[in-house]
């Protein structure tokens, strides 16, 4: 049955299935693309300070521990108890920036950092040894619960951003909401 194969189409057949078994898989960082999505920035008709403590403002109205608060750069966090063995932190960062132009105008950009935590568990053990009795051991077990970062990621949703945003524009002042 195989006589009637050619050699040559068994060996191209062996060539591409090799190759497409050490195929590599590309870098995350491939993936990037930088296009202006919109996603996490957004342009205010206001000064840079006055945007910040927008955002500053709005972190505050929703939990948001503020961390560092220079006039144009807000950090903050806030933590969530999803189960008795889960917890997840989210950490928020905003810079402002003056656009340049003539009028005061500022474009804020916003990125939140999402941390999942595990429980787990280590047990730990010890031997006690009494000399009177001779050399008797007991084992003396303890256990120690930790939470152990188990994933890092920027929060990527449109939406939640867009949620964002728009809570900033309640804290912007009067004349940014004329324009």
């Amino acid at each position: 049955m195989f006589k009637s194969i050619p050699m040559r189409l068994v060996g191209l057949a062996l060539v591409l299935a090799a190759a497409g078994c050490s195929s590599k898989k590309a870098a995350i960082y491939e993936h990037e693309n930088f296009a202006d999505s919109g996603t996490f920035s957004r342009n205010y008709p206001v000064t840079d300070v006055k945007t910040c403590e927008a955002a500053r403002r709005a972190l505050l109205s929703q939990g948001y521990i503020i961390t560092s608060s220079d006039p144009k750069l807000i950090s903050g966090h806030k933590s969530f108890q999803q189960t008795g063995e889960t917890h997840m932190e989210i950490s928020f960062s905003v810079v402002c920036a003056d656009d340049g132009s003539d009028g005061h105008h500022a474009t804020m950009f916003a990125n939140a950092l999402q941390d999942r935590y595990a429980l787990k568990k280590t047990n730990n053990s010890a031997s006690l040894g009494v000399g009177v009795l001779g050399s008797v051991s007991m084992p003396i077990g303890s256990s120690d619960d930790s939470m152990v970062k188990v994933a890092s990621e920027t929060v990527s949703s449109a939406m939640f951003y867009e949620r964002f945003f728009t809570l900033v524009e309640l804290f912007l002042p009067p004349e940014a909401k004329k324009a």
